[in-house]
């Protein structure tokens, strides 16, 4: 009796919260374990390759635009992610070939986001030199997020801090302390002990869906010290990465400097993984990179690209494909992101980011032709090959036939929206009076990857159909390559 209370307890909170349980049982295997300069997974090689999709666990929600009263001119309006639509993204992810994902870092709280109406996951200490305070909201998205890739077998590697102030980084956390900008970097100042106490918060914390502590999650492939952390000293990188495999033995540990390589992090018993990123702007977004920083680690550890892109297709390509197969006396790069994804908007379309003044744009997956002017296909193509090589493949599998959509209500005058299937490529309509048996077919080909997608103003479908009175109901089928999926649900309308 004890047992099926205890089962009914758990539906009920499933109902309530409108997402399945998640049981404390791993649905992976092994931690990702380094040898040299290779990955593993058992006994597998690991290497991945991917679009970088840094907001799992955060929303920049770019069709509000920025908001004017934050001072520093581009402060952006933010938001935590659905439970739906975080496995959304991580289901889009993992169907469309990717093993593993790097996301952004953890945001630190700015004096104006109050009056921007966003929240952050570090919030400041609540004594003068005491220690960082986790938010609590924002670190449930996060247990949601390693839970959802442990359920989908999606490998993460979690940055701590940003040398950046876009989301609230080393700055904002010297702020708690009154400290100067570059503290972060000093190994005696408060603003480092403060950083040291987040790491220790994050790595320790238990996961409020899985019941496991984060060191015990075996999707977390790695922790990275930090995000383009281009003033990193060898002093910075050795302690830190000694605090983070106190705490976490068994989870890998990426040095994220930024530019330069620290050649003191090639013989760090506790640095597993050699990040380097690539932009135009830094005249290192080359295949020529990897050859040099290869030469550079000699095998000693193992090589990642954690960002590249904002660039021609061409360009990524000619970077990919050295990222696949270049190879130094047995050494090759483990895994790639080109920078970035974002995905389905759980009200209908997808987010979107604007980047280089609108010169690029994020990808959707699986790829759209509204994107072409962005060359979204051919990005999506380049990676997906990168994937099937990596593999060991000749030839990309087809994607999976795709889930159903979610159709939401009907408005009064007749707009369709729907949360997108994760590998969805275009979309059938149909429709049919209450008084008929059978569906009609009112439009196919319906595309949601529309980028810069306003939910205030767009719409996925509009029915113009001059209808007479009566009821009306309606369901969407998501199409790919691959075939087509079950009908979404059903939503009804009555017309007068």
């Amino acid at each position: 009796m004890k047992i099926l209370l205890c089962i009914f307890i758990l539906c009920l909170t499933s109902c309530i919260s409108g997402h399945a349980p998640i049981t404390s049982q791993q649905n992976i295997e092994n931690f990702i374990t380094r040898q040299g300069h290779q990955l593993f997974d058992g006994e597998q090689p690991f290497r991945f390759a991917g679009i970088h999709a840094p907001e799992l666990h955060r929303i920049e929600d770019d069709a509000k635009g920025k908001c004017a009263a934050d001072r520093r001119s581009w402060g952006q309006y933010f938001k935590w992610p659905s439970y739906t639509e975080q496995e959304n993204w991580i289901k889009a992810l993992v169907r469309t070939g990717h093993k593993a994902m790097r996301i952004y870092v953890l945001s630190v709280a700015h004096p104006d986001d109050a009056v921007c109406q966003r929240q952050t996951h570090i919030l400041n200490p609540a004594t003068v030199d005491g220690s960082p305070r986790l938010n609590e909201e924002a670190m449930v998205v996060y247990d949601q997020m390693i839970a959802l890739a442990s359920k989908h077998k999606l490998r993460l590697i979690l940055p701590f801090i940003d040398h950046w102030q876009w989301w609230g980084g080393r700055q904002q956390l010297a702020a708690f302390y009154n400290e100067n900008l570059d503290a972060l970097y000093d190994t005696q100042s408060k603003t480092y002990q403060g950083y040291l106490d987040i790491i220790q918060q994050v790595i320790t914390r238990k996961n409020t869906l899985t019941g496991r502590h984060y060191f015990e999650e075996k999707a977390i492939m790695a922790w990275e010290t930090g995000n383009e952390l281009k003033l990193s000293t060898s002093e910075f990188v050795s302690q830190t990465a000694a605090h983070i495999k106190a705490l976490a033995p068994q989870q890998l540990v990426v040095d994220g400097t930024y530019l330069q390589l620290l050649p003191s992090s090639l013989d760090d018993p506790n640095v597993d993984i050699i990040s380097n990123h690539f932009y135009t702007v830094n005249n290192n977004n080359k295949p020529q990179t990897i050859k040099d920083n290869l030469a550079f680690i000699s095998g000693k550890k193992a090589y990642m690209v954690g960002e590249f892109g904002l660039a021609p297709a061409q360009q990524l390509e000619d970077i990919m494909r050295t990222a696949v197969h270049y190879e130094l006396n047995g050494a090759q790069t483990v895994g790639a992101f080109i920078w970035g994804f974002r995905g389905h908007r759980e009200t209908g379309g997808f987010y979107w980011h604007s980047e280089s003044n609108g010169a690029h744009y994020s990808y959707h997956l699986p790829g759209f032709s509204d994107g072409d002017f962005n060359q979204e296909r051919e990005v999506v193509s380049i990676v997906r090959n990168a994937q099937a090589n990596m593999n060991g493949l000749q030839h990309v599998p087809p994607l999976p036939i795709p889930e159903p959509p979610v159709l939401h209500r009907v408005s009064e005058d007749l707009k369709l929206n729907w949360l997108g299937s994760p590998t969805g490529q275009h979309y059938r309509i149909e429709r049919k009076n209450t008084l008929n048996q059978s569906w009609t077919v009112i439009a196919q080909q319906i595309s949601d990857g529309k980028n810069k997608f306003d939910p205030l103003v767009d719409d996925l479908f509009v029915d113009t159909s001059e209808l007479s009175s009566g009821t009306y109901e309606y369901r969407v089928i998501a199409v790919n390559e691959a075939g087509e999926s079950a009908p979404s649900n059903i939503q009804r309308i009555q017309l007068k």
